[in-house]
């Protein structure tokens, strides 16, 4: 099978995209709009970048009408309208479902922290709220966004952000900074509806999730 990605329609591309770059990590995003509202995301297009400065990315693609999505609205730099600041949250299989439920597509405002029911709690640095059961936080002050396709359709965003402060949980590093996997219970993303585990007892059992309300409401 041969394929040029010309010829594809978008979700085409998005489909082999996500079939073949796996596992992802998930970055589980935490931001609040100019105006005081939180709002938390997961999004699988999420990597390191460096450690001097310790800085990291994730890629909010726009949305169907190439509008931008709530998390990049907020995280976006002062200049553009956004606060300039993030938070990364693990995402962890002890709340796994209330994870995916944060994907549902609510109107800008509206707050995923109360649809999901997680817990916030205040940064250290930054404006917007951490995940109070993450197991590691990054709070992060954004450097840079890049637009692949400003105003189209599913067109790329790449977020940078400069880690600026880092939460960790009791028992889940060593005093070497050695993370412990089992604590962090990390998930990762797969294609489709598919996940996967990567603590110990996990094996890297692979599993399926719907995304949205439907996570935690079965309905």
């Amino acid at each position: 099978m041969e394929l040029d990605p010309a010829v594809l329609s978008i979700a085409d591309r998005y489909k082999v995209l996500i079939g073949v770059i796996v596992p992802r990590p998930i970055a589980f995003v935490s931001t609040i709009s100019p105006d005081g509202r939180a709002n938390l995301a997961p999004f699988s297009f999420f990597s390191g970048v460096g450690s001097n400065p310790m800085t990291l990315l994730f890629c909010p693609a726009n949305n169907a009408d190439g509008s931008e999505k709530d998390t990049l609205r907020n995280a976006k730099p002062v200049s553009e309208g956004g606060v300039g600041e993030f938070v990364v949250n693990v995402a962890s299989e002890k709340y796994e479902r209330q994870m995916a439920a944060c994907a549902e597509p609510l109107k800008y405002g509206e707050s995923e922290f109360e649809l999901s029911g997680l817990g916030m709690s205040a940064s250290v640095v930054v404006r917007p709220p951490r995940v109070l059961e993450s197991p590691v936080s990054l709070e992060c002050r954004t450097l840079q966004v890049v637009r692949t396709n400003p105003g189209q359709p599913s067109g790329g965003n790449i977020v940078i952000g400069e880690v600026v402060h880092v939460h960790v949980a009791e028992g889940v590093m060593n005093e070497r900074l050695h993370t412990d996997p089992d604590k962090l219970g990390a998930i990762g993303r797969m294609g489709g509806g598919g996940y996967v585990r990567t603590g110990a007892g996990a094996g890297g059992v692979r599993f399926e999730m719907v995304m949205g309300r439907k996570a935690i409401t079965g309905s």
